[in-house]
């Protein structure tokens, strides 16, 4: 194992790479819970879960002049992408037609490219988000085959990788992150870097374990901040090519070390606020981009 005292020269060649292959912009995105709470799934790091006793309770869908509003920010911000996110185990036909409708209106009114996280999709569904104009699904693995049963148990991780094959079948770009700190081991996360290469994404989203009340990992404590620029940097290695994205737990995990992320391999990230958790003011990222001289993706 790499010691503490060699993570900076790791994160520098992991630099080197990002600017190398994918090269010095940064894709910045927003995302909005469309569907907050009562899923039905018992995912043991989410708030969301209606199997566990949590502040967050089940919402109905925003309607569209509230996504809008948000595009909209999100839109002045700089961002090109948009992304709408709703707490299902997988859409059936009355969510489907609404995802199509706002893909559709979000596109036209912001001309942001749209994304989707709506949970586990049938290979018909796939294409026809595809058809809808949907540009990019998110679907994460979250961990590793070995230590998913550990974390969910209402479905399984072949479920998890069929969908990222129908996405990309569909002709969809395929978002699939990973969340670290949830118990797994050194081994694991490495297996988890194999998985992931395994469903060839176009972005990984980097999420760090925030311990949520009421859930089962509320007893997790979050990972070092070194620990965090280590893994960025061997994700990023291995994935040369990919959109490396700063996500949720960022904030409690790296704190004033936020910047050293971005020259460990990150080359995008999501402002403003996640799904039931606050971010940090979209300024301080985009001025902190601005510092680091690193030029904002645009459409």
């Amino acid at each position: 194992m790499l010691p503490d005292s060699e993570v900076l020269a790791l994160a520098g060649l992991a630099h080197e790479v990002r600017v190398s292959w994918a090269g010095p912009d940064v894709e910045v995105e927003g995302i909005l819970s469309a569907k907050t709470g009562g899923c039905p799934e018992d995912c043991h790091f989410c708030s969301q879960s209606a199997t566990f006793e949590t502040e967050v309770k089940a919402t109905p869908f925003l309607d569209t002049d509230e996504v809008l509003a948000a595009a909209r920010e999100t839109k002045a911000l700089g961002a090109t992408e948009f992304c709408i996110v709703l707490a299902v185990r997988g859409p059936d036909r009355r969510t489907m037609d609404r995802l199509i409708e706002l893909t559709g209106i979000v596109g036209a009114e912001t001309g942001l490219n749209v994304a989707i996280s709506a949970g586990i999709l049938t290979r018909d569904q796939a294409f026809e988000l595809a058809a809808a104009g949907v540009h990019r699904y998110n679907h994460n693995l979250e961990t590793s085959r070995s230590f998913f049963g550990e974390i969910v148990t209402t479905h399984s991780f072949d479920e998890r990788v069929a969908t990222c094959e129908y996405v990309t079948e569909a002709g969809m770009e395929l978002c699939c992150g990973v969340l670290l700190g949830m118990g797994e081991s050194v081994e694991q996360r490495l297996e988890l870097i194999e998985d992931i290469r395994s469903v060839n994404p176009c972005e990984v989203p980097i999420n760090f374990l925030n311990p949520r009340p009421g859930t089962p990992l509320q007893i997790r404590k979050p990972i070092a901040a070194l620990e965090a620029i280590r893994w960025i940097a061997l994700f990023r290695l291995a994935l040369p090519s990919v959109l490396l994205r700063y996500a949720g737990g960022r904030e409690i995990t790296l704190r004033d070390l936020q910047a050293l992320g971005m020259t460990s391999g990150i080359n995008a990230l999501i402002v403003g606020n996640y799904l039931t958790t606050l971010g940090r003011e979209p300024q301080k990222d985009i001025q902190m981009l601005a510092d680091l001289q690193m030029p904002i993706t645009t459409l």
